[in-house]
């Protein structure tokens, strides 16, 4: 199981085998190999055979295996018990006993449900308190389509809202967000990535390695939080207690917590950023 929090996962569809390593090595927190919407019916078999010859232990990813419903999930649960799968995205999530079907095989799996149906959603409060799941994430075009909803954020506002509420009742990471489907369009990709984040949302998911780079930076700290962060650290600091403003504003408990956190994620980008040093020394 992560010990981070990832904030991209990059799709990477399971009938290119010759993706597999190039879609690990991009940048993204985690990569998923997609069983499901990526691989046409006729390559299915194929697909999956491709990805069970190709696993390995040294390089771990989640797999997105398909929907209950399907002709496949038997036999995609079966690959999902081999070393090199880390997890499982399910799509379609809707009932428990899903879930229960993929921890019969492998009860230390973690599971990411994708809340892409009314019916998803309506059970979602059960299906994040699921000792397998690690995080919800969102599939938003699908969870239009079902619903008939004709738009993005405030059209969607509510859905994702709960799902963030949810997520938090259960104690559980906060939900991934879904697809940006415009690849050539950093703007976009950077008002999505903001918006998710700022309802809650820690991560998005990928569909091409361009978007990774503009997804991490979107859930670190921008340069104007960490210089609010710290002045609002330092001001405290100085006040040794005393009740202290700063532009105007009176700063409390919860306000210097969420500067402490601000400068902890900064921290944490800085670490993430470290070249790794090269041993230079004969042996």
């Amino acid at each position: 199981m992560q010990t981070t929090i990832a904030r991209s996962y990059l799709f990477v569809p399971a009938n290119r085998p010759e993706r597999f390593a190039k879609a690990c090595a991009a940048g993204a927190d985690a990569v998923i190999v997609d069983l499901e919407d990526a691989v046409p019916s006729p390559e299915k078999i194929a697909a999956r055979n491709a990805l069970a010859a190709w696993l390995s232990p040294a390089q771990p990813v989640l797999v997105r295996i398909n929907s209950a419903d399907s002709a496949w999930f038997r036999d995609d649960l079966a690959l999902c018990a081999l070393a090199g799968v880390s997890g499982i995205v399910l799509p379609k999530a809707e009932h428990l006993d899903q879930i229960d079907a993929i921890a019969a095989l492998r009860p230390d799996i973690v599971v990411l449900p994708l809340i892409e149906t009314a019916r998803g959603f309506s059970n979602a409060d059960q299906i994040t308190r699921h000792q397998c799941v690690q995080r919800l994430m969102f599939g938003a075009i699908d969870f239009q389509f079902d619903l008939g909803i004709d738009g993005d954020t405030d059209a969607l506002l509510y859905f994702r809202s709960q799902l963030v509420l949810l997520s938090r009742l259960a104690g559980i990471q906060a939900p991934v967000d879904g697809v940006t489907t415009a690849i050539n369009d950093s703007g976009r990709l950077r008002v999505d990535t903001l918006y998710a984040r700022r309802l809650g949302f820690g991560g998005k998911l990928c569909i091409h390695p361009n978007q990774i780079v503009p997804v991490n930076n979107c859930f670190y700290p921008s340069a104007e939080e960490v210089a609010w962060a710290q002045q609002i650290l330092a001001a405290a600091s100085a006040a040794r207690g005393a009740a202290v403003a700063v532009d105007g504003k009176m700063v409390d408990l919860p306000v210097m917590r969420k500067a402490q956190k601000i400068i902890d994620e900064a921290a944490h980008k800085i670490e993430q950023e470290k070249p790794i040093p090269i041993n230079t020394n004969s042996q």
